[in-house]
């Protein structure tokens, strides 16, 4: 799952942050992040915000120990805005 993702625009940032993930348990905390947003987008608790930009939505993943912070197009296409270990 994780060369899927890896196979995205996401701008060369992006990129450097997935090539310096190394460990097999990091690979596996955000390939199931990734999942869950794109499979069910209101997974995630929306964020409080204006109305001007887009929705904010946080999904936390308690066992892999990750949160992700997305918002959902009006297509229904899922951009991450951040992933973070907590």
């Amino acid at each position: 799952m994780v060369a899927h993702a890896r196979s995205r625009p996401g701008g060369d940032s992006a990129a450097k942050q997935l090539d310096s993930i190394t460990s097999e348990a990091e690979l596996h905390a955000l390939d199931r992040a990734l999942v869950v947003a794109p499979d069910a987008p209101d997974a995630g608790e929306l964020l409080p915000g204006d109305s001007t930009g887009p929705q904010l939505r946080k999904y936390v993943d308690d066992v892999e120990r990750v949160r992700l912070v997305y918002w959902v197009t009006a297509l229904k296409t899922v951009v991450v805005v951040a992933f973070l270990e907590v």
